[in-house]
């Protein structure tokens, strides 16, 4: 069995659509990733915004968010179906699994470099008194 991994997926719809339109739009986009074994963990509905450039004489936007659990299976039938929606104008998606552990393992370095740092630091009663200490001992190795 293929490991789940973490995508982020976000499109852009059609700023003529209907709210009601871009609800239902979202929910079967949803329907269609639980249908293929995935699961959203996140919907976010970011708003209308400007454009970075012209997509068919659109110069606006509404921007859609969704974080997605599963095999890379559901990705494939979504973005097909987004493809030949006439309502997205633009899609994009990120696989997000692997930076996100690279950060947990750097953020857990850099808590233990800090761990080890801390309890000369935390001895004195202030970062001045600290900066001082370590200056004075750096004129007494000397």
């Amino acid at each position: 069995m293929a490991e789940n991994r973490v995508y982020e997926v976000v499109f852009i719809v059609d700023p003529d659509t209907g709210e009601e339109d871009i609800t239902r739009l979202s929910e079967n986009l949803q329907h269609i990733i639980v249908e293929q074994g995935g699961t959203v963990t996140k919907t976010e509905n970011m708003g209308r915004r400007q454009l970075a450039y012209k997509i068919g004489r659109k110069n606006d936007g509404i921007y859609m968010l969704f974080e997605i659990e599963g095999t890379g299976r559901e990705i494939a039938e979504l973005e097909r179906r987004m493809r030949v929606s006439d309502q997205v104008i633009r899609y994009m998606t990120v696989r997000v699994d692997e930076d996100r552990r690279r950060a947990e393992k750097f953020k857990a370095r850099r808590a233990a470099r800090t761990a080890r740092h801390t309890p000369g630091a935390s001895a004195s009663s202030g970062s001045g008194a600290s900066a001082s200490a370590a200056g004075a001992r750096g004129v007494d190795e000397a």
